[in-house]
């Protein structure tokens, strides 16, 4: 190579570098919350980009995450960043994608025959909504899919072989073609038909329907317009489809240089979170830790429920996982898509507003889904604001404003009553003048409690279980809440553990039970509700796997029902009950008696719910005097605790207590 085509390469490759970091400066300035990912598609998309001489088989990028998460905006602006718009294809995999005609609407490679994409080139392609195109149904058995079946080749090696089922039905109808025009001419009758009225019948001159002409063309890939192909005698088509049989070397089609985005999204990676579609009470945080955790191993095991292992294989190890959005993220979205609404509104009528801390605060309290991203919060925020925009901005110009003073609104939630003054309300103020309009704050009203006996029960209750926890586990829960929009009772939100030992879990069927607990010490015995239920139920199931299934009881052997013939279990399930009902008491009066013992901080926690509906964790973990780094989910450096295993084990190891003697100690003890 000389030192000029070096040099001219060098420079090639170092521009191409620069513009994709640009591209990825840009993509960072409009989508919110997906640095991280957005570095991740960069640096997988580099090679192609930059040096696309070293790509021989399509470079496969699966997007993984919950609706709402910018999967397919994001590759859609990247395409337009990167120049590829021309060249790209977004295929919705449901099978009604946009652009497909009536017969490329089934093919993967019809559609990419009628697109920009030429063959041997570079270009892009999207199969979105790829979990609906499951080949596995929910029963693990084989599911008959009939569109888009050559995507598995395409995802193989981007090669495509034509459709020679097609090429059949061309030639089938030529010869049919050919057989009715030999009878006609036998028929002794056939001039005189042709000349019926005196008007000769016009010889046929073309041989294909447009489809036909289409699909010939891009089977044998012709250059030929395709009503030249349709005038084609048959006898010519027929030399045409002989040659390319005999040219095996033409014929696949080389899609082997594209960018194809597998997305979608994977309810079953999700499970915790995607089914809660209308939970709109749980920190915008918890849900964000939560899916932050999965990973490429979620990935295949979802996979696996929808497609062939074959088929999981073919798409690669390039798994790229959305977490749902945290609360910065909400935040950040709110304050700009409000700044656009209120530079439109000043554009448009010349007056200039300023929001109120408020407004940001109480759209973010009546417009988050967490478990759904982005759609709920734009429609929310239109719902608030464009009007009421729109009406203050009329207000406004009645009382002389031009923009060289602002407008201020703030917003005012009310108390959550159906009467007039506790009905929400943004309030505008301009000079000395003020002006009030109605606002629909739907969730705020469904999370009020306006009863106070119904808050006070809710708070005992709640408080019972976080003070409980709290105090064995040593951090405080993630949420305590009683203001609650989507169901009406409350809830405690607490970390999940990588393990459980057999203390563990007696201490979760203490929170458990702390609920019902804090019920009979406030309201005595007789007082004690129904809404503690599922509480009972939870620690019946945790005590009975403690017994029966951990051997955490008086029992070695796993206690169950068999459903098997050759199931090797203890059936003797009866004589397990005694046992359960005992750490069930055992626990429970536990829980009256930390309670009680800490009576004070407890009447802290019901207090602080029955004024705001909620307590922060700091806010309890100081009452209890708890390690400040167990204050929340974002402080702790473990998402999942552990015991302090490796801390013990160095005890162990410290102590030099020969295996056997300990070994003879732990047996006497059980014995």
């Amino acid at each position: 190579m000389s030192n000029d085509i070096h040099s001219d390469l060098q420079a090639t490759l170092a521009e191409r570098s620069r513009h994709l970091q640009a591209v990825a400066h840009s993509l960072k300035t409009e989508l919110f919350g997906i640095d991280d990912i957005i570095d991740r598609v960069i640096d997988s998309l580099r090679a192609w980009y930059v040096l696309p001489q070293l790509i021989g088989r399509p470079v496969v990028i699966c997007l993984w995450g919950l609706t709402g998460t910018g999967k397919t905006q994001l590759v859609r602006r990247l395409a337009q960043h990167l120049g590829f718009y021309d060249r790209f294809i977004e295929v919705q995999m449901d099978g009604f994608s946009h652009g497909s005609g009536h017969r490329s609407a089934g093919s993967i490679s019809a559609m990419l025959a009628e697109s920009g994409i030429a063959e041997g080139e570079r270009g892009i392609l999207v199969l979105d909504e790829f979990q609906r195109f499951r080949t596995v149904d929910k029963h693990g058995k084989e599911a008959k899919v009939e569109r888009y079946q050559d995507v598995w080749a395409l995802l193989s090696d981007g090669r495509l072989p034509p459709s020679l089922s097609v090429l059949g039905e061309i030639e089938s109808s030529l010869a049919w073609a050919e057989y009715d025009q030999d009878r006609k001419s036998a028929d002794e009758d056939d001039e005189e038909d042709d000349e019926k009225d005196g008007k000769p019948r016009r010889k046929r001159r073309l041989q294909l329907s447009p489809w036909e002409a289409q699909e010939f063309k891009r089977c044998l890939k012709l250059r030929e317009s395709l009503l030249e192909i349709m005038t084609w005698k048959p006898a010519e088509i027929q030399e045409r489809l002989r040659a390319f049989r005999a040219s095996q070397e033409s014929w696949e089609t080389d899609y082997s240089k594209l960018l194809v985005f597998v997305a979608g999204n994977l309810d079953e990676m999700y499970a915790e979170t995607a089914k809660r579609v209308e939970d709109c009470d749980t920190d915008a945080d918890i849900f964000h830790a939560l899916t932050k955790k999965l990973s490429l191993i979620d990935v295949k095991k979802a996979l696996a429920e929808r497609f062939k292992p074959e088929q999981i294989a073919r798409l690669g190890n390039n798994h790229v996982i959305y977490p749902s959005f945290d609360r910065a993220t909400y935040v950040r979205l709110i304050l700009s898509i409000c700044d656009r609404y209120v530079s439109e509104i000043q554009e448009s009528s010349g007056v200039r507003f300023v929001l109120d801390a408020s407004v940001y605060e109480q759209i973010y309290a009546n417009a988050v889904f967490p478990a759904q991203g982005t759609r709920p919060l734009f429609s929310s925020i239109h719902a608030i604001l464009s009007a009421t925009l729109v009406n203050a901005a009329l207000w406004a110009l009645e009382q002389g404003a031009n923009g060289a003073e602002p407008v201020w609104l703030m917003l005012d939630a009310g108390d959550g009553s159906q009467g007039a003054q506790g009905q929400a309300k943004m309030v505008a103020r301009f000079r000395l003048a003020r002006r009030e309009f109605p606002v629909v704050l739907e969730l705020n009203r469904l999370k009020q409690r306006a009863n106070a006996d119904f808050r006070a029960l809710l708070a005992v209750h709640e408080a019972g279980h976080g003070l409980v926890y709290a105090l064995l586990f040593g951090r405080a829960p993630q949420e305590i809440r009683i203001n609650v929009a989507s169901f009406e009772g409350g809830y405690n939100s607490y970390v999940k553990r990588k393990a459980w030992s057999k203390q563990n879990t007696l201490d979760s069927i203490c929170v458990s039970l702390a609920g019902r607990a804090a019920e009979r010490l406030v309201f005595g015995d007789a007082g004690a509700t129904t809404g503690a239920e599922q509480d009972l139920a939870q620690a019946t199931e945790t005590a009975a796997r403690h017994v029966r299934h951990h051997a955490f009881g008086s029992r070695w052997s796993r206690t169950d029902v068999t459903r098997e013939a050759n199931d090797n279990l203890n059936t003797d399930v009866a004589a397990t009950n005694r046992e359960i009902e005992q750490i069930l008491a055992r626990e429970h009066i536990r829980a009256l008696e930390l309670i009680e013992s800490h009576a004070t901080a407890f009447l802290a926690v019901v207090d602080a719910l029955m004024a705001q509906g909620s307590i922060a964790p700091a806010e309890l973990v100081g009452l209890l005097g708890l390690p400040l780094a167990t204050a929340g989910p974002s402080a702790a450096p473990e998402a999942e605790p552990l015991d302090a295993y490796a801390t013990q084990l160095a005890s162990f190891k410290a102590r030099g207590t020969p295996p056997a003697a300990g070994a003879a100690r732990l047996l006497r003890a059980l014995a």
